[in-house]
């Protein structure tokens, strides 16, 4: 992976959003949450993903170069969300109700499933296909199924396979 130099002024920023949250989280519990290892590692078009396990955060250091502050305000939270529900009732459905709780009753985040980030520069290579109403776009990952004949991709429309033109 190639690496991204994250500016220091919006590591501080993840920091005390991150110590923001975990603060409410721990008046609203009466208990206190360890602060998550947050890593800059998060690929592709996620913004963000949390490791429940491993009390870790990655997030993706482009789409935070370029949406600083409204990714700040939203992925936190909502990766956090995520370990915090974990954390206070374990394996759960990842956007279900107690999630949903978190966001909305304890953050005053809305809870929204994914981010509307312009995914441009972080979007790999397309391949189109073809069925016989419409084109498909498909990733690198699922072209490269199709080659190796480990996937075939059928239009949800008119039920046709698709083909590379």
């Amino acid at each position: 992976m190639k690496f991204v130099n994250i500016p220091l002024f919006l590591q501080h920023a993840v920091m005390r959003t991150t110590r923001q949250k975990l603060t409410q989280a721990s008046h609203f519990w009466q208990q206190s949450f360890p602060e998550p290892h947050i890593t800059y590692q998060q690929r592709g078009t996620i913004a963000g993903s949390a490791r429940l396990q491993d009390w870790e955060i990655r997030l993706n250091p482009i789409l935070l170069i370029e949406n600083q502050l409204a990714f700040i305000n939203e992925v936190i939270p909502h990766e956090l969300a995520h370990l915090l529900a974990y954390h206070q009732f374990g394996k759960v459905e990842p956007h279900g109700k107690e999630w949903r709780f978190i966001m909305e009753t304890l953050f005053k985040v809305p809870a929204n499933r994914t981010h509307q980030f312009s995914v441009h520069s972080v979007r790999s290579k397309i391949f189109i296909y073809y069925c016989r109403c419409q084109h498909h776009e498909l990733t690198i990952r699922q072209h490269n199924k199709v080659l190796r004949g480990k996937s075939c991709y059928v239009c949800r429309q008119c039920g046709e396979r698709l083909t590379l033109l």
